[in-house]
């Protein structure tokens, strides 16, 4: 019962995975400025690469039982790395952007102009 469980619940993460992908990719294609588009990146980054890493743990567990573990908690690691970590790389790269003056149309309102950075 356990075993089918975790082998729909991974499948449904690799197959929603695929679809955050794509949306990502659709994004960077549509989105309108260079800052909208890091925002699209960062979504695809984290729902096409943690989304599938989860489910690949849930998989892994689900076939192999306990010699899945392993593999389930080495990709939970690496999901909780690129989890943690994108958010801030896309920050870094939009701000170092920002910084070149890279142009930001169109724009409603500039934080960074007010904050005087």
């Amino acid at each position: 019962m356990v075993t089918e469980i975790s082998l729909a619940i991974g499948v449904f993460l690799l197959v929603l995975g695929g679809v955050l992908s794509i949306i990502g990719a659709i994004g960077l294609l549509r989105f309108p400025s260079y800052f909208v588009r890091i925002h699209a990146v960062t979504v695809s980054v984290i729902g096409g690469s943690v989304v599938p890493l989860i489910g690949v743990a849930f998989l892994s567990y689900g076939v192999h039982g306990q010699e899945g573990v392993v593999t389930s908690l080495g990709a939970l690691g690496t999901a909780a790395f690129i989890f943690l970590t994108a958010p801030v790389s896309s920050h870094a790269i939009a701000r170092a952007a920002a910084r070149m003056r890279i142009p930001r149309q169109p724009l409603e309102r500039d934080h960074l102009e007010e904050d005087g950075r």
